[in-house]
């Protein structure tokens, strides 16, 4: 698959992952009172369930073991969790939480470009031939 088609499909799916993320996001913080950042990083995580199901199978076609591939996707979305942990305490800092939700875009944003790559990269990449095959 090209890297524009690739790209497209994790566009998609990101919006699957990002509709859970926002919809526990605006749940938790309107509904139940929950500050802002606690209520992003659960709906992240949950968001992250959609995504690593519908990525693997759609986006990157993996044939990685979960176990292998499912280790390395919590290293990556552990860094993503992080930025946005960062990021919304930077704006909400900044600017308050009464835009929050323009806040959280700009931060679903930025980690969406790293989430691609390193999932692209490292978590479902193609496993290397095995050592001591035929060789063609």
């Amino acid at each position: 698959m090209s890297l524009r088609r690739q790209f497209s499909v994790f566009f998609l799916v990101g919006l699957s992952a990002t509709a859970v993320h926002y919809a526990i996001l605006v749940v938790l913080r309107e509904l139940a009172g929950w500050p802002v950042n606690p209520a992003t990083l659960l709906g992240f995580v949950c968001g992250g369930g959609v995504s690593y199901t519908l990525n693997r199978r759609h986006t990157f076609a993996s044939d990685r073991p979960h176990a292998e591939a499912g280790w390395r996707f919590i290293v990556v979305t552990s860094i993503g969790f992080l930025m946005t942990w960062a990021l919304m305490t930077l704006l909400v800092n900044l600017f308050g939480d009464r835009h929050y939700l323009l806040e959280q875009a700009a931060t679903t944003g930025t980690v969406m470009f790293w989430n691609f790559g390193a999932n692209r990269i490292w978590t479902f990449r193609a496993q290397p031939p095995e050592a001591g095959g035929e060789v063609a």
